[in-house]
């Protein structure tokens, strides 16, 4: 038996990826060539679940709607940073598809404007302070940085303390008026900014 996965991939293109079915159960995957131009992200078999779930949060700011898809890794026991995150490299914090950030209206984070639009989000994280970067590339690979030339904002943070989060989460702990924090919390580090909205 076989079964046919189709799925977008992005600039109107669809990867068409086709399972067999093993004798005494599974799946393999066929061999297919994939449109000219396409690029084919590594598949998931269709009866899997991936171990980093989707996640997705979103919080109205005054007038501003503020949305994050992402993966969610988990830590399994794993030191986190400084070895599974290396220290100084470009990382994209969540888990397959690169998480993406979505601003209604134009917003200020950490008293920097970044304009209204869909961005992908990564980090260069450091011992003491972590740079974050808003892409204007918003469909990326999680481990396919864009570069630093297609950066719409990058940011200076100060982490912080926190208790043990197993699947890494973002989330907005305080809201008030124009004004919220959103924070991105894996293990026990968390990462604050600081969101205005107009």
């Amino acid at each position: 038996m076989k079964r046919v996965v189709r799925r977008a991939i992005g600039m109107g293109l669809v990867a068409t990826v086709a399972w067999l079915a093993i004798p005494g159960g599974g799946w393999a995957q066929a061999a297919k060539p994939a449109s000219v131009g396409a690029v084919v992200q590594s598949p998931t078999p269709p009866d899997s679940i991936a171990r980093s779930q989707r996640g997705s949060v979103s919080q109205r700011i005054a007038r501003t709607e503020v949305s994050l898809e992402y993966g969610r890794p988990v830590a399994r026991g794993r030191e986190l940073y400084g070895a599974l995150v290396r220290w100084g490299r470009v990382w994209c914090p969540g888990a397959d598809a690169a998480t993406t950030f979505t601003t209604s209206t134009d917003i200020l984070i950490n008293g920097e404007t970044l304009a209204a639009g869909r961005y992908s989000l990564w980090t260069q994280p450091q011992q003491d302070q972590w740079t974050v970067i808003f892409s204007t590339v918003a469909t990326a690979w999680h481990n396919r940085y864009p570069g630093a030339r297609r950066d719409a904002l990058r940011v200076k943070v100060t982490p912080r303390k926190g208790e043990h989060m197993e699947s890494l989460a973002y989330y907005f702990p305080v809201v008030e008026g124009r004004e919220a924090e959103l924070v991105l919390h894996w293990g026990t580090t968390v990462v604050p900014l600081s969101l205005e909205a107009p």
